[in-house]
């Protein structure tokens, strides 16, 4: 079993604790560590998390799966953005390339430039997904790294239905849904479009089931 990264000294009213979904996220990369290096280990991809959180997600993976990527990770949240530098330092001797920046999604990123999409979005549906803060010490700033609206699913369908701007050639994208965000469907639709999709891992988490799911073309 692949180390675990270590967090501390992080301020959880402001920033998502790392959770089951946090840790699902780990298993799937271990378990895909293999693919993952043999299609990329021989250079220097670009691997980018929307929604970095506490960062144990992007370290995890810059620690034991691809120590020679490049980190370009997202977060709308500016207390997210500092978070994950903090982890990095606890976790990497070189603290690695590792950079976050706070925009919407990928929206300030390159078109096509990122070999790997990490992302756990606000995946619990509500009526309506709350207006982004003008404070930064406003407590809405964690409500956005948990609620999607309809379904779950408008943050997502967001990443989803721009992925083939996003990916670079070859690329690959993990997205992490819960059941009530219907994966089945979500998995005949884009494949429809052209995508192979793969479910990776499948767990049932508390009173959710989660799973996450590989967009390739």
């Amino acid at each position: 079993m692949l180390p675990t990264p270590i967090i501390k000294d992080i301020d959880y009213d402001k920033v998502y604790e790392p959770s089951e979904d946090s840790f699902l996220l780990l298993d799937c990369f271990e378990e895909e560590k293999e693919f993952i290096q043999k299609k990329y280990g021989n250079k220097s991809p670009v691997i980018t998390e929307i929604g970095t959180g506490s960062g144990i997600v992007t370290t995890f993976v810059a620690q034991n799966i691809l120590p020679n990527g490049i980190f370009i990770t997202t977060d709308i949240n500016p207390h997210a953005c500092k978070t994950i530098l903090d982890t990095v330092k606890h976790n990497l001797n070189n603290n690695g390339l590792v950079d976050s920046t706070q925009m919407d999604l990928t929206t300030a990123i390159k078109p096509n430039t990122i070999d790997i999409l990490i992302f756990n979005p606000p995946y619990v549906p509500a009526s309506e997904i709350p207006d982004r803060p003008d404070s930064d010490e406003d407590p809405v700033w964690l409500d956005l790294a948990l609620v999607g609206g309809e379904d779950g699913m408008i943050v997502t369908w967001k990443v989803l239905n721009n992925l083939e701007n996003i990916l670079a050639k070859n690329g690959a994208a993990y997205i992490l849904f819960c059941a009530r965000n219907k994966p089945d469907h979500v998995t005949e639709v884009m494949k429809q479009k052209g995508w192979n999709v793969e479910l990776v891992i499948h767990r049932k988490a508390g009173w959710e089931v989660l799973s996450v799911l590989k967009f390739t073309k």
